[in-house]
């Protein structure tokens, strides 16, 4: 069965970094996409970022893009995203999620369409993250 775990800082600071981690089982790293969503409240689900090992796409969403990188690393089937120069509205929790066979469809991994969480078939329980002023 395929099983994702989040994991990582659940208290942390304006300005500092979050590193989140996603553990993954149950399927092999040749054919996947593996995104990043959060969901702060009373906001939308939002995509953040997607690494998709099929073919080597890479996408950080607008909010993230130039202060984060996603890496995943095949062996220990995990999916790393970091988050440089914390801000408030980053406070959410966030869930990891994987696309086994991955969908392919243009170089953000669904993540730029408000229904794309739909092209994913597993999900992690997800993670509070709280970001002090």
């Amino acid at each position: 069965e395929v099983q994702l775990v989040e994991s990582g800082a659940e208290l942390v600071q304006t300005g500092g970094s979050l590193k989140l981690s996603c553990s993954a089982s149950g399927f092999s790293f040749d054919d996947y996409a593996v995104a990043w969503f959060r969901q702060g409240p009373g906001k939308e689900r939002e995509g953040v970022s997607c690494i998709r090992g099929t073919d080597g796409t890479i996408y950080y969403s607008e909010a993230l893009r130039g202060r984060s990188t996603i890496s995943a690393d095949n062996v220990k089937k995990t999916v790393v995203l970091q988050i440089d120069n914390l801000k408030p509205e980053d406070a959410a929790r966030y869930y990891c999620a994987a696309d086994v066979p991955a969908a392919l469809d243009g170089s953000s991994c669904h993540l730029q369409r408000g229904v794309g969480w739909m092209e994913y078939d597993y999900w992690g329980q997800g993670l509070q993250v709280t970001v002090s002023p």
